[in-house]
């Protein structure tokens, strides 16, 4: 039976510069799409349409499959089709769990590694994620984010470093989420920053540590509780109070 073919006239077409690793671009292009929510969850990707649509061959789209896949984005089905993935409350435990335990781990090992030099790139970084919010410049706002986490983690070595990155890409999804829903938590979120930067500067690793974990698991509740979700004491909570002390949040963000 032949496969019917999908419509992607909502779906921009990239211009990709380079000729070698065409599968990474197409991979960045639709992760971005889907992260942007332009490929919304639960709609159907067919390779080769999709591949037409985007003006490349099918073996670089069935690698940025695979790695869209690897990536819990996508589920590959046997007929060269995709489903994208609707938000997991086992996926958001598993890996806010492990964020919190990794990172929190990490900024305490860079607690007092973080001299004057690092705290004034600190506040730069910071400048400009509230510069790209102003400009609605969203990739360079997860640019400068980024940047700042891996200065105040930056003492954490391979595997731990790699971990790490993996999971903030694949939690960016939740993170996008929270941003639009509540707008008004940036500046929440500034302070919070600062004060695990702070933290960092003092070489206080236990309240660095800390204050990663609540900073963490502020994004992963307000995504369980937008969604209606239960929140059961699962890997969160335990990474949560494994990093805190605590069996509870100090405080929420206010809406």
């Amino acid at each position: 039976m032949p496969v019917r073919a999908e419509s992607y006239d909502d779906v921009p077409k990239p211009v990709f510069t380079q000729t070698r690793d065409i599968a990474v671009q197409v991979h960045a292009y639709l992760r971005k799409l889907i992260v942007d929510d332009v490929l919304s969850a639960g709609r159907t990707l067919n390779q080769a349409n999709l591949a037409a649509h985007l003006g490349v061959s099918r073996i670089p789209m069935r690698e940025a499959f695979r790695m869209l896949q690897q990536e819990g984005l996508i589920d590959v089905e046997l007929n060269q089709r995709a489903t994208i993935r609707a938000f997991s409350p086992s996926e958001l435990d598993s890996l806010y769990g492990t964020r919190i335990a990794l990172e929190a781990l990490a900024v305490r090992m860079t607690a007092g590694h973080v001299d004057d030099d690092g705290v004034a790139a600190g506040e730069r970084m910071l400048d400009g994620m509230r510069a790209a919010l102003a400009d609605g410049d969203v990739d360079a706002w997860i640019e400068h984010h980024r940047a700042f986490h891996q200065l105040v983690t930056s003492e954490a070595s391979d595997p731990i470093t790699q971990i790490m990155h993996s999971l903030a890409e694949r939690t960016e999804r939740y993170v996008r989420f929270v941003q639009h829903m509540h707008p008004g938590l940036q500046k929440e979120v500034e302070q919070e920053h600062r004060a695990i930067l702070l933290a960092s500067h003092e070489g206080d690793a236990a309240l660095a540590g800390a204050l990663m974990a609540e900073h963490l698991s502020h994004t992963a509740r307000h995504v369980v509780d937008d969604l209606g979700w239960k929140r059961p004491n699962g890997a969160i909570y335990h990474s949560y109070v494994m990093a805190t002390g605590r069996k509870r949040p100090r405080r929420r963000f206010a809406d």
